[in-house]
């Protein structure tokens, strides 16, 4: 159990940084996207990121 709250714990960590980079430059981290802007960096990254802390916020709590 402890591997996965590490490995949400560091995928959560990464998305906040390629949110923070995308909402600089969006077409660094939304390249394959055929329109690249910040709203999109948000819902894409902010979701990955909120559903990682929030999963392993989760797993945390039953183990």
């Amino acid at each position: 159990m402890d591997f996965i709250v590490l490995l949400l714990f560091v995928l959560g960590w990464t998305a906040f940084v390629l949110l923070v980079a995308g909402l600089f430059k969006p077409w660094v981290v939304l390249w394959w996207e055929d329109v690249q802007n910040r709203k999109k960096v948000i819902q894409i990254y902010g979701t990955i990121m909120g559903g990682c802390f929030l999963l392993g916020y989760i797993v945390r709590m039953v183990s």
